[in-house]
């Protein structure tokens, strides 16, 4: 199921019937100006920003997160604490299990001026791509997308930019950025974050993007 993409601009082009190779920038929306609730001050547990984001290319078998089910136990680690282990053990298992083709990483972003970029691989077997952050700090919120298909009508498209939604990943009882540690067991489903910090006047606006720019 696709979830969350939020498509903003698409243009197909022939690349390879075998593969792509993408940039992949990663930008933060995710302000005290677009998110004022109780935004963190500076300094505060490092002050607000997204961790390194994690992500796969993977076909219809494998899923970092799904909207209505509980946490992997790597990307409940991913969302407390912005650690990429043991949810990058999770991806390599997929990917030894034919399941995944790649991973990426980029480093975090503390300062929303700036952006991350880093590179994915994609394949005829191994099109979508989907990928997280943590938002910190916070109990267990974080910023994905998944199952993002970058092979539309037979053709690699040239350029695509998706919107990342906060999720809650289920993994913590904490309703706030200063929550204290609050495990939930058993897990809860992973959803959409539902609480004021992202929900403004019945919406929820995206907390940064991912754009995917084919290589020739």
């Amino acid at each position: 199921m696709v979830f969350a993409m939020g498509l903003l601009f698409t243009a197909s082009k022939m690349y390879s019937q075998d593969g792509a190779d993408y940039t992949v920038k990663f930008t933060r929306s995710w302000t005290e100006k677009t998110h004022p609730f109780e935004y963190p001050p500076a300094g505060l547990v490092g002050g607000p920003h997204f961790s390194g984001l994690i992500g796969a290319a993977h076909g219809g078998e494998y899923a970092i997160f799904r909207d209505g089910t509980p946490p992997t136990p790597g990307l409940e680690k991913l969302s407390e604490e912005g650690k990429h282990t043991p949810l990058d053990k999770e991806i390599t298992a997929a990917i030894k299990a034919g399941k995944a083709g790649a991973l990426f990483e980029t480093g975090p972003i503390k300062d929303a001026s700036k952006t991350e970029t880093t590179k994915v691989h994609v394949t005829d077997k191994f099109p979508m791509v989907s990928a997280v952050a943590m938002i910190a700090p916070s109990p267990d919120w974080f910023a994905g997308v998944a199952n993002v298909n970058l092979k539309e009508g037979g053709k690699w498209v040239q350029t695509k930019t998706v919107e990342l939604f906060p999720m809650d990943s289920g993994g913590d009882d904490g309703t706030t950025y200063k929550a204290p540690d609050k495990d939930t067991n058993p897990k809860k489903n992973t959803t959409k974050a539902a609480t004021r910090h992202f929900v403004t006047n019945g919406t929820t606006p995206p907390v940064g993007t991912l754009t995917f720019t084919l290589q020739k």
